[in-house]
């Protein structure tokens, strides 16, 4: 929610949002959970606010108040207009319904190590001195992290997902990853946190897990890639099936909306995600905290190495692929939660390269099979490879191209055998 909050101050002054005081920002919150009561919905869909699972669960959870405005204690009191100053019209922030981004996003951008990493910067700066002195809006930024997310929220807030029963805010966010994806990060809890060894977030889930998910969504990459490949074949064979990309869509509907009957993963997907996008924000520019910490680069995956190596840590390697596939991945998967290519004419924009959405998809195609390993792009002979045409990762600057590799044979519908995103560690220290 704070990228919402972020444009809403406008393009040239986002990074205010750090200069606003913790209290004021977790008021915010609240609003922006009310908002999502405002949000329209969508004609054809047959599920009112599916990304929600219930279009009751916003209010259920909400303080029972009469639309209108709200009691002045309980205002966030952001001022857009001056983020230093309180308003005391007790009007929210923004009139219209907001709209957070889906939980692929905050799985994305954690596993890139951005949460680990910055944990352990705040720790370092709130213990000792070992990484030099802060200007005062660092010194904001650094209180804010603090307040928001090493510590319990206020009491009653939308954002209090941690109590006696689940205290533990990393296994709490891989157990909504797991039953929505069947994913794990790719790092573990790091021990000085007291999860233990044990998977924790796998534990009493009875069956509701989405342990299928991935296969599903690499197919679905493949057979859009297969559309974008054949869409100019004007003769011979097109294996291009669009009714079975469609089927595809249905099926991660259906996977998607089961663990959300009743309204269950909004209010851990609207915090999880609010989460992570207080670390993107802050690496999608240089920021005076990326400043203070030498680390001003020209993308968030730079800024972030830099970051973690102010520690001794790093984040993970395909880390630049993550960032690319956040929000373009939320969007879609937003999309297809709401059944926008529930038929074979609608699956047929995903493949069209001459619109928009046709080159988003080629650049997710892409982005995916880089971070990933599968490849997306590979054609289902049943043969052996000899050499592979394109390599397999996207280029990193300052890396050497390397020689494209012979490929193994391997079944059309088979993915590796890990359960997350990425091969390798991230966010760990050397």
């Amino acid at each position: 929610m704070f990228l919402n909050l972020a444009n809403l101050l406008g393009p040239d002054r986002r990074e205010q949002v750090f200069l606003i005081h913790p209290l004021q920002l977790s008021r915010w919150l609240d609003e922006a959970w009310a908002s999502a009561a405002r949000i329209p919905p969508l004609p054809d869909v047959p599920q009112g606010a599916p990304e929600l699972g219930s279009p009751d669960i916003v209010s259920a959870l909400d303080l029972p108040f009469e639309p209108g405005p709200a009691p002045y204690l309980l205002s966030s009191g952001i001022d857009l207009a001056d983020v230093d100053t309180w308003q005391e019209n007790d009007r929210p922030v923004s009139e219209a319904g907001l709209l957070w981004h889906h939980l692929i996003y905050a799985y994305l951008i954690e596993s890139t190590g951005a949460f680990e990493i910055f944990a352990e910067i705040v720790r370092r700066l709130v213990v000792g001195e070992t990484l030099g002195q802060l200007r005062p809006e660092s010194v904001k930024w650094m209180r804010t992290t603090e307040e928001l997310f090493f510590r319990d929220p206020p009491l009653y807030s939308i954002a209090g997902v941690r109590s006696e029963l689940r205290p533990v805010e990393r296994v709490n966010r891989r157990n909504a990853y797991w039953r929505m994806f069947g994913f794990d990060l790719p790092h573990p809890v790091p021990p000085r946190w007291g999860a233990g060894d044990a998977a924790l977030w796998k534990s009493d889930l009875g069956g509701g897990v989405n342990s299928d998910f991935r296969a599903k969504w690499t197919e679905l990459l493949r057979q859009v890639w297969i559309g974008l490949e054949n869409f100019n074949n004007g003769s011979g064979p097109n294996p291009t099936d669009p009714a079975f990309i469609s089927s595809l869509c249905e099926a991660l509907r259906d996977m998607m909306r089961d663990r959300r009957r009743g309204g269950l993963l909004a209010r851990e997907e609207f915090v999880y995600v609010t989460t992570m996008s207080w670390f993107h924000l802050t690496l999608q520019t240089n920021t005076p905290i990326v400043a203070d910490l030498k680390a001003e680069a020209s993308s968030p995956a730079e800024r972030l190495t830099g970051i973690a190596e102010r520690v001794g840590m790093r984040p993970a390697q395909r880390s630049r692929e993550l960032f690319e596939l956040a929000e373009p991945m939320s969007s879609l998967l937003r999309a297809i939660e709401r059944g926008l290519f529930d038929t074979a004419n609608a699956a047929a924009t995903l493949f069209d390269p001459n619109t928009a959405l046709g080159e988003d998809m080629r650049d997710l195609i892409n982005q995916w099979q880089s971070a990933t390993g599968e490849r997306i792009k590979e054609r289902p002979t049943g043969t052996a490879v000899a050499v592979d045409r394109q390599p397999l990762r996207l280029p990193t600057p300052g890396e050497p191209p390397r020689p494209a590799a012979p490929v193994p044979t391997r079944s059309f519908a088979q993915t590796p055998a890990t359960s997350s995103v990425l091969v390798g560690s991230n966010g760990q220290t050397r």
